[in-house]
């Protein structure tokens, strides 16, 4: 049983509680076997009767409240309720030893004080040897009493087997919780890691369409006095970017947007022709599995802003190759080469081919330029959610 406060706000626990309260309403039911003893004390059977229905009643409501704490999730100190079992199993003793000799059931009180510590002490797990020790004190009534062996054995069995089935429904409860409170967990995982990959899309879609917007402004800027015409056509492609943009976002909110390289691949050969760098495809691009063909959309994506950004290129190269051992994506271009700043763009893209059993290299060009290289496994391994 845990001290801990629970909050009586939260559905889980509204929900433990009325499981609780109606296992509760069963072990009343279950006093029952506290009649015989009930209706020997009304028949005048039991002397001193007042000292014995007192005994009695004191014995059962102690009962429910002690099965009442755990099942229930009440918080209480856990030193009273150890207390309160002691009282009890100190109470159930001294009344099974008092009235054990009368033929009423007294001894069965035993079963109460085993079920009760079975349930109440099952997280400190010292739940096996007050089961014990209630199978042991039905022995020791029952011999020193003198009572029938056969008698003394059965209730003896009884509170045997009574111990161990409280044992086990108060295992399979607490497991239940357990599991229940690893699907909240498991639910919160999930949420945070849709948010992560929500996040990594959007800065994605995003810092490449602002990037492109930038320079073509920065164009359009350039050329406002001496081609208007040119600069026009420069502003309504600005234009044009800022709705994409606002399409593909929403349609990211929405969960519906589809990633496609093909399109990416039309997009960087638009944008770096507007800045005149001259772009070469080589490859079947249209043969890329699902997996890949998002993976090196994403690539290619970055790659493209990337030689807008950093490389004063004249001309880039775009490649993909599909073999047996899978698909192998490059982007190269002539421009002043070295290594660009490895930000939040290349490391996701690094994350994201790392999802699918990918790799992603980024360095100096043969010759000069820059040359980023994306592979993908023929059979992508699927590691995490992107």
């Amino acid at each position: 049983m845990s001290g801990a406060a629970v909050d009586a706000t939260s559905p889980v626990d509204r929900s433990t509680r009325r499981r609780g309260f109606v296992l509760v309403a069963a072990h009343t039911l279950w006093l029952w076997l506290l009649l015989p003893p009930a209706a020997a004390i009304a028949r005048g059977q039991v002397r001193p009767a007042p000292v014995a229905a007192a005994g009695l009643v004191v014995f059962a409501l102690l009962y429910l409240v002690l099965v009442a704490v755990p099942v229930a999730g009440l918080a209480v100190r856990p030193a009273l309720h150890h207390a309160g079992l002691v009282l009890l199993a100190l109470l159930g003793v001294a009344l099974a030893a008092t009235y054990a000799g009368a033929p009423q059931g007294w001894l069965a009180l035993l079963m109460y004080v085993c079920s009760a510590g079975a349930v109440g002490l099952i997280r400190a797990n010292r739940a096996f040897a007050w089961v014990g020790g209630s199978v042991a004190a039905v022995l020791v009534i029952g011999a020193t009493r003198r009572l029938p062996a056969d008698d003394t054995a059965r209730i003896a069995l009884i509170t045997l087997l009574a111990g161990a089935m409280t044992l086990a429904f108060a295992r399979v409860a607490r497991l239940v919780d357990e599991l229940r409170r690893t699907q909240r967990e498991l639910a919160r995982a999930v949420v945070e890691r849709e948010r992560l990959r929500f996040a990594k899309d959007l800065h994605d879609l995003l810092g490449h369409t602002l990037s492109l917007m930038v320079v073509k402004a920065e164009v359009a800027r350039r050329l406002a006095s001496a081609d208007p015409h040119r600069a026009a056509a420069e502003a309504a492609d600005i234009e044009r970017i800022g709705r994409t943009a606002l399409t593909e976002v929403r349609e990211a909110v929405t969960g519906y947007r589809e990633h496609s390289f093909g399109r990416e691949l039309d997009n960087a050969r638009t944008v770096l022709a507007d800045v005149g760098i001259t772009v070469t495809v080589r490859g079947d691009v249209h043969r890329l599995d699902v997996e890949v063909d998002d993976a090196f959309g994403w690539v290619l994506r970055e790659g493209a802003t990337n030689v807008l950004r950093h490389s004063r290129a004249s001309r880039c190269d775009i490649g993909v190759d599909i073999d047996a051992d899978g698909a192998v994506l490059t982007i190269r271009d002539n421009g002043v080469g070295g290594r660009p700043d490895l930000g939040n763009g290349l490391r996701g893209l690094a994350e994201r081919l790392s999802q699918v059993g990918g790799t992603l290299q980024v360095g100096p060009a043969p010759g000069g330029g820059l040359l980023l290289t994306g592979r993908v496994p023929a059979h992508p391994r699927a590691t995490g959610t992107g």
